[in-house]
């Protein structure tokens, strides 16, 4: 019974997506108005969540800083990673919505 349900998921997705490349890349759709306001949309949840994530990140490092202050080392070395991380997922979101609007 698994081994069908795949099956017909895989046929639905490959034939709803076949439509997708009938156009020509310059053909006009009344869609391609909204892509804007989609990018600003998909930049402002991602920002969001990145500060969410950050902001959680951070709380957590002062807590165990409170509870252990001679692992200092250990959790700022993995806080500044995980900082990193986290900015980057809304970097790589930035240039994945530009590349889009500009396309």
């Amino acid at each position: 019974m698994r081994k069908l349900q795949f099956l017909f998921l895989s046929l639905s997705a490959m034939l709803a997506a076949t439509p997708a490349f009938a156009q020509s890349a310059g053909a006009y759709s009344p869609a391609s108005q909204w892509v804007p306001l989609a990018a600003a949309l998909g930049m402002a949840i991602a920002a969001g969540l990145c500060g969410l994530g950050q902001g959680k990140a951070t709380a957590s490092a002062t807590e165990a800083l409170a509870r252990n202050p001679g692992a200092r080392p250990g959790i700022f070395i993995f806080l500044i990673l995980g900082l990193a991380f986290i900015e980057s997922l809304a970097l790589f979101t930035f240039v994945i919505i530009f590349l889009k609007v500009k396309a």
